[in-house]
């Protein structure tokens, strides 16, 4: 699909493009609500609200490249709007989520897996939220600098300073627990 001539459509009103262009990134938003969100039914809320901010501000968008970036933000900017609305932090990952339910084909059981990322996900509660926030948007959700700094009202080079901070402070985490096991 062509990114660009959709996105045209849809500033013109058509919301068979909007809708297209939605549906060609549906699992990426709904991994994205679910993970700030941590509950199918909210997700699915702050994905409907989504919907609507895109149809009522899709005339606002001005490159029409960045419409999925651009949609994420509104998202991300609903999750915590909704989060704040209802008193909860942000969780961003406190619940493993194993492959998206696939086992791969590596040979790792899945109780490896879990447990894997039971590790990390402890490891990922020394961070401040800042710095949790950023890596997860960059590593599990493969979004560029540009991108969260968007969606998290910052700009860029404060994104790679928590992205930098965090990762080096995971390091240093990870070394003491590799050093208390052996």
């Amino acid at each position: 699909m062509d990114v660009v001539n959709a996105v045209k459509k849809a500033q013109k009103g058509d919301k068979e493009a909007l809708l297209q262009l939605i549906l060609a990134e549906k699992e990426a938003y709904y991994r994205l609500a679910y993970s700030y969100m941590r509950n199918e039914a909210d997700a699915m809320d702050v994905l409907e609200e989504m919907i609507v901010k895109l149809y009522e501000r899709i005339g606002q968008l001005k490159k029409e490249e960045s419409f999925y970036s651009w949609s994420k933000t509104i998202l991300v900017n609903q999750c915590k709007r909704l989060l704040k609305r209802n008193n909860r932090v942000i969780p961003l990952g406190d619940k493993p989520d194993v492959n998206n339910g696939h086992i791969g084909s590596t040979g790792i059981s899945v109780y490896r897996q879990v447990e894997e990322q039971m590790d990390l996900q402890a490891l990922l509660t020394h961070l401040n939220t800042d710095q949790r926030e950023a890596i997860q948007l960059k590593y599990y959700h493969d979004l560029d600098y540009g991108s969260i700094a968007a969606m998290t009202r910052v700009s860029t080079g404060t994104v790679k300073s928590r992205i930098y901070q965090g990762l080096q402070k995971l390091r240093a985490l990870y070394g003491r627990n590799t050093d208390e096991q052996h």
